[in-house]
C-alpha cells in the first residue's frame, strides 16, 4: 500500500456494512488543493473515502471538466500518494447509460474500458432513465434498466478478469434521482428495489449499492432564485427500502445521492446509518472552490461569473440561479486558468477542503472506521 493506489470499492463495502457509518463519496470535479484537503482529513482521521467523478464530466474527450479518465486517476492518485491516504477508493459515478441501444450500449464500454485501464476500483452504473412506464408490472417496467445494467455489469467483469483483478464494487442505480411529476418527487418503491436487485442475481449481477430516487436533487437547490436547503430526502422511504432488501436477504445497501446542501445536523442524527452505507458530497466542494476564488481570484471569479451568465442566461431566473446551476460548465472552459491559480489560494482550497471533510467523517459516524477494512 506504499503507493497510496486505491483500493477495492466491494473490499470497503463488505468491510464497513452495518459498521454503523457512511462512507463519503466526494466528487471534487478536481481543483487543485480540494482532493488533497480531503484525501489528508481521511489520513489523519483514519476515515474511509471515496473519491469519484460521473460520465458527464469525464469522459474520453474529457466531459465538462476537461478529464479523460485516466488524466483524472492520474492526478488523484498523485494527490493521494502526496498524503499518503491508503484507505480510499477511486470511483467511477453515474455511467449513465439514457437508452439501450446497441450505439449506446458500446459506447459505454468504451468509456468503461477507459476507466478501468485507469485503475477505477469501483463503478456506477446508471440506467435509471430506461424505464417503461407501460409495463404491468415492476419487472416489466425495469426490464431495459435491467437488461443494460446487466450487460456492462458483465462488461465490467470480463474485462476486470483479463487484468487478473477479481474484486471491484458496484453500485446500480434504480428510480431516477431528483426526477419530479406534477405532484412531487417520483421516489422509488420497496418492491421496485427488491425486484430490481433480485433480477439482477439472477443474471450473475452483484451489487454491493443500491442507488435511488428518494427526494434527492443533484446540485445546488433554488426556491425563488435563492438557494436553500435540502429536506427533501425521504428517510422513511429510505428506511422502508433498506428493510425490504434486508428481508429479502440480498447483500445491497443504499448509495444516498445529492447530499449538498442538506442540513448537517440532519445527516448528523437522521440519516439512517447502517441502511445508508455511501454518502455522495459533489457540488459542496464545488461552492467551497468559488467562494475561494471570490477574495483570492477577484478577476477570474469575475470572468467566469461573466461567461456563465452570458452563456446561460435563462428568463425568469436569477443570477444566483444560473451560475449555481450552470457554473460547472466553466471548468472546462477555463481549465488552464483554473489550474494556475495563485498558490495562496490552492492552500486556503486544501484547508477548507480539510475542515469541511472532517465535518463530514464526523456527521457520518466515520471517523476511525478505515481500520476496519480488511
Amino acid at each position: 500500500m506504499s503507493d497510496c493506489k486505491p483500493i477495492s470499492g466491494e473490499k470497503m463495502f463488505n468491510s464497513l456494512r452495518d459498521k454503523d457509518c457512511i462512507i463519503m463519496a466526494t466528487n471534487t470535479r478536481y481543483i487543485p488543493g480540494v482532493a488533497e484537503g480531503i484525501l489528508r482529513a481521511a489520513k489523519e482521521s483514519n476515515s474511509p473515502v471515496i473519491i469519484e467523478i460521473a460520465r458527464s464530466e469525464s469522459d474520453l474527450k474529457g466531459g465538462y471538466t476537461g478529464y479523460t479518465p485516466k488524466d483524472f486517476a492520474k492526478r488523484i492518485m498523485k494527490a493521494a500518494k502526496k498524503t499518503g491516504c491508503t484507505k480510499w477508493i477511486l470511483h467511477a459515478d453515474h455511467i449513465s447509460i439514457k437508452a439501450g441501444d446497441p450505439e449506446t450500449i458500446e459506447g459505454t464500454k468504451k468509456l468503461v474500458k477507459a476507466q478501468i485501464d485507469a485503475g477505477f476500483t469501483s463503478y456506477a452504473i446508471d440506467a435509471s432513465h430506461i424505464f417503461n412506464f407501460d409495463g404491468k408490472d415492476e419487472k416489466e417496467e425495469l426490464e431495459g434498466n435491467i437488461k443494460a445494467t446487466t450487460e456492462i455489469a458483465h462488461f465490467i467483469s470480463a474485462e476486470m478478469k483479463k487484468k487478473g483483478i477479481k474484486s471491484y464494487g458496484l453500485e446500480v442505480e434504480v428510480g431516477e434521482i431528483g426526477r419530479k411529476d406534477t405532484e412531487g418527487f417520483l421516489l422509488t418503491s420497496p418492491k421496485e428495489a427488491t425486484t430490481f436487485i433480485k433480477e439482477l442475481n439472477k443474471n450473475g449481477v452483484n451489487p454491493q449499492l443500491l442507488a435511488i430516487a428518494n427526494g434527492s436533487t443533484h446540485g445546488n437547490i433554488y426556491k425563488n432564485g435563492v438557494k436553500v436547503r435540502q429536506v427533501s430526502i425521504n428517510i422513511p422511504r429510505t428506511k422502508d427500502i433498506a428493510s425490504a432488501m434486508r428481508k429479502e436477504n440480498l447483500g445491497v445497501r443504499i448509495a444516498q445521492h445529492g447530499i449538498t446542501g442538506t442540513p448537517i445536523e440532519l445527516i448528523a442524527t437522521q440519516f439512517p446509518r447502517g441502511d445508508v452505507l455511501k454518502g455522495n458530497v459533489g457540488t459542496f466542494w464545488q461552492n467551497l472552490v468559488w467562494d475561494i476564488l471570490k477574495v483570492y481570484e477577484i478577476e477570474l471569479y469575475a470572468k467566469i461569473q461573466k461567461w456563465v451568465l452570458k452563456k446561460y442566461a435563462t428568463d425568469g431566473k436569477s443570477d444566483e440561479e444560473i451560475f449555481g446551476k450552470y457554473s460547472k460548465k466553466a471548468f472546462i472552459q477555463f481549465f488552464d486558468e483554473l489550474h494556475s491559480i495563485d498558490k495562496s489560494a490552492i492552500i486556503e482550497m486544501e484547508a477548507q477542503a480539510y475542515a469541511s471533510a472532517l465535518v463530514f467523517f464526523r456527521a457520518f459516524n466515520s471517523l476511525g472506521k478505515a481500520k476496519l477494512i480488511r
